[in-house]
């Protein structure tokens, strides 16, 4: 027996409860791996799932939890034997199979990622998603030229996972980062982080006036989405660069073509779940690499199993604060 979080179904309405389920109820699949789960993390995508809103889940009863770290208990897959340290985030896990809301989880050994020399699975998952997605998106910035002596980076949404993250990175790395949010109380927590400059969010939301405003960003990570997203296209240096990795603000764009013609923008869509094993690799390298550890555990909050209800509505609300993490185990 093990604890889990379980999502069932009725009459159209998604409950939540912990519980106690048999190793049997576990999928099948194909080069199994079971994984004694230590970690994991509550992302926006969780909080979703765990509300039972957007149709991510299909089929239930179902074990939410996109991301996990622990330790392989039994492989069928020839990367992995018993005692390894692994890591998954992505392939739809916790959407499409059951994922990591519980202390053992069996999965396909082709989604999993050996837990990177110098991290422990608590700080894995103090990166989780949001912190994979995050050095996704510099990446991309970096293939496209926008080094930190291009000029002002800015990332959108700030004070949550993604945003946290990619301005410790950014600092780390010597951009000049400016962090847009709406919560005044996170100033001096963005600034600790390393951004020099912080904007009220309201001052990108606004509908452009014209296609192309004034040139302000070499490049930026944006989490928000909709009109923000436009908005910064708008701003956005010419031959720079936007990496787009969520839509807390909408998932429309109403824009015009003009930057991308006018300016040579690029608009770069970081997709974090389907990822190729080599990227994922080389992310999670360059983010211990590249991560200060103690802004890390900065910015990291731990709960267990049984909180993780509650904070998922806060998520959504925009109430969570950097990352946190969850022992399984707890």
């Amino acid at each position: 027996m093990f604890k889990a979080i379980l999502l069932e179904e009725t009459d159209g309405k998604v409950t939540a409860s912990l519980q106690n389920l048999e190793e049997a109820r576990l999928p099948a699949h194909d080069r199994p791996v079971m994984v004694n789960v230590e970690y994991t993390t509550l992302n926006y995508k969780d909080g979703m799932i765990l509300n039972g809103l957007g149709r991510l889940v299909r089929s239930y009863p179902h074990v939410p939890g996109v991301d996990f770290a622990g330790v392989v208990e039994a492989s069928e897959h020839p990367d992995y034997k018993a005692g390894d340290r692994v890591v998954l985030t992505g392939w739809r896990v916790g959407e499409l199979t059951w994922g990591g809301y519980a202390q053992k989880a069996r999965v396909n050994g082709d989604w999993l990622v050996p837990l990177p020399k110098g991290l422990t699975a608590k700080r894995a998952m103090a990166l989780g998603t949001a912190g994979f997605t995050a050095m996704l998106a510099i990446m991309a910035l970096e293939t496209h030229g926008i080094g930190p002596d291009r000029g002002e980076v800015l990332v959108t949404g700030a004070a949550g996972g993604v945003g946290s993250v990619a301005v410790a990175v950014l600092a780390q790395l010597g951009y000049k980062v400016a962090a847009s949010t709406g919560r005044a109380e996170t100033h001096d927590y963005l600034r600790e982080l390393g951004a020099t400059t912080i904007l009220d969010r309201a001052e990108l939301a606004e509908v452009s006036k014209r296609p192309l405003e004034r040139e302000r960003w070499a490049g930026c990570v944006d989490s928000v989405g909709g009109t923000t997203l436009a908005h910064v296209l708008a701003e956005t240096a010419y031959r720079g660069a936007v990496a787009s990795v969520g839509l807390a603000g909408g998932n429309t764009l109403q824009t015009t073509v003009l930057p991308f013609l006018l300016r040579g923008v690029n608009l770069l869509g970081i997709d974090s779940v389907m990822c190729p094993r080599p990227q994922r690799e080389e992310a999670w390298g360059r983010l211990v690499r590249d991560l200060p550890m103690d802004k890390l555990d900065a910015i990291t909050r731990e709960a267990g199993l049984a909180e993780l209800l509650p904070l998922s509505q806060d998520i959504l609300d925009g109430k969570i604060r950097g990352r946190l993490v969850v022992d399984v185990n707890a």
